[in-house]
C-alpha cells in the first residue's frame, strides 16, 4: 500500500514539472541573451559603459542584456564571473578583460560551446570572435606623448602609470609614448610603469612617493581612468598645479576640478557608453549570422566606418575612430 502510494506521489510530481516545463513559453526560450563583463564596476568609466549597455538593452527588448563586473579590479575576480556566467549558458559574452592571457582558457571553452565572444582593450586575445577597439592603440598613446612633450617643452624627467602590467591596452599606451618620446633627447624616463589597478587613492599614494623621490619631475603619462585623479592630487596637494605635466586617459566630469586648476595638462579619452553599445551590437550581429565588413557602419557614433582586419586569433580586429584629447580649453565639449 505505502509503495502504491508513494508511486502515485512520484507520478503526481513528475507530471507537475513536466506540466511547468511544457508551460515554459517559446519566446523565453528563445531569448538571446548577452552580458557585459567589465574590469571593474562601480567607477566612473564603467558607470559610463553601462548607460551604452542600457541602452542598447532598451533598443532590443526582445534580447536578455546587462553589464555585470567585480567590485574591485582583480583579473581572478573577473575570471570567476566569466566562468560562471559560462557555466549558466549566455549566448553572447562582451568582455573588457583585466588580463586577456587569464582569460583565455575560458573564453576558448566558452566558443567551443557556441557562445559568442566580444572583446575590448584586448587586440591580442586570441579566444574571441572578435575584439573592437575605439582607434589605434599606437596611435592614441604616441598622441598622449606628444600632448606631454608639449607641455613640458621636451624635456625633464617624466614617468607612466599603468592599470596593470597585464593590462594589454595599456602596455600599448605606454610603449608607444616612450617610442614617441625618443623624438625629445631631453626626456628621461624614470621608474616607469607602476601599477595601479585603477585605484585613484592608491594613485594619490604612487604619484606622491614619485614627487618625493624625483622632486624635479615634469611629466606624467597614465592609463588607467582613475589615474589622472590619484596623479593630479598629488600635483595639487603639492603645489605643483600649472608646473608638473600630466597627460592622461580620463573622462570630462571626474577630472573637472584638475583640469581646471591646471594640476591635469588634457586628458585622453573615447566614449564608453559608445563602447558599450558597439561591443553589444556586434555581439547581436555576430548572433543573427550577419558577416562584420570592412567599413560597416555598426549604428553606433565613432563606429560608423569600421576597419576589419584578421586578430590575434581566428576572430576578427574591428577598430573605430573614437579618440579624443580635451584639454581645460575643450573638455566641456565631453561633458560626460
Amino acid at each position: 500500500m505505502k509503495i502504491a502510494n508513494l508511486m502515485k506521489t512520484t507520478a503526481f510530481a513528475l507530471a507537475a514539472v513536466s506540466a511547468i516545463g511544457f508551460a515554459t513559453p517559446v519566446s523565453a526560450q528563445d531569448t538571446k541573451s548577452i552580458t557585459t563583463v567589465v574590469k571593474i564596476s562601480g567607477i566612473p568609466w564603467f558607470d559610463r559603459m553601462e548607460t551604452g549597455v542600457t541602452k542598447f538593452a532598451e533598443d532590443n527588448p526582445d534580447m536578455n542584456i546587462r553589464q555585470v563586473g567585480p567590485a574591485t579590479a582583480d583579473s581572478a575576480q573577473q575570471l570567476q564571473i566569466v566562468n560562471d556566467l559560462v557555466a549558466t549558458g549566455v549566448d553572447a559574452l562582451a568582455v573588457v578583460p583585466m588580463d586577456p592571457d587569464i582569460l583565455e582558457g575560458i573564453l576558448g571553452r566558452a566558443m567551443d560551446r557556441g557562445t559568442i565572444i566580444v572583446t575590448h582593450e584586448a587586440d591580442n586575445q586570441v579566444n574571441t570572435n572578435a575584439d573592437i577597439e575605439a582607434f589605434d592603440n599606437s596611435d592614441y598613446g604616441a598622441a598622449l606623448n606628444e600632448r606631454l612633450a608639449q607641455c613640458m617643452g621636451g624635456e625633464g624627467k617624466w614617468t607612466t602609470f599603468v592599470g596593470s602590467l597585464g593590462s594589454r591596452t595599456h602596455m600599448q599606451w605606454v610603449g608607444a609614448g616612450e617610442e614617441n618620446a625618443e623624438k625629445y633627447p631631453g626626456m628621461e624616463l624614470v621608474d616607469p610603469n607602476n601599477e595601479s589597478f585603477d585605484d585613484a587613492n592608491g594613485t594619490y599614494e604612487k604619484a606622491k612617493e614619485i614627487l618625493r623621490k624625483h622632486p624635479d619631475i615634469k611629466g606624467f603619462q597614465t592609463s588607467a581612468g582613475n589615474d589622472v585623479l590619484g596623479v593630479g592630487r598629488a600635483i595639487e596637494e603639492a603645489g605643483l598645479a600649472g608646473k608638473v605635466c600630466l597627460v592622461g586617459t580620463g573622462l570630462p566630469n571626474p577630472s573637472t576640478a584638475y583640469l581646471e586648476s591646471g594640476a591635469i595638462t588634457a586628458i585622453g579619452f573615447w566614449d564608453p557608453q559608445k563602447a558599450g553599445m558597439a561591443m553589444n551590437a556586434v555581439a547581436k550581429l555576430m548572433l543573427e549570422g550577419t558577416e562584420i565588413t570592412d567599413g560597416m557602419d555598426l549604428g553606433v557614433e565613432g563606429y560608423e566606418h569600421v576597419t576589419v582586419k584578421p586578430g590575434a586569433g581566428k576572430g576578427l580586429l574591428i577598430v573605430g575612430n573614437g579618440m579624443v584629447l580635451a584639454d581645460k580649453e575643450t573638455y566641456k565639449d565631453y561633458l560626460f
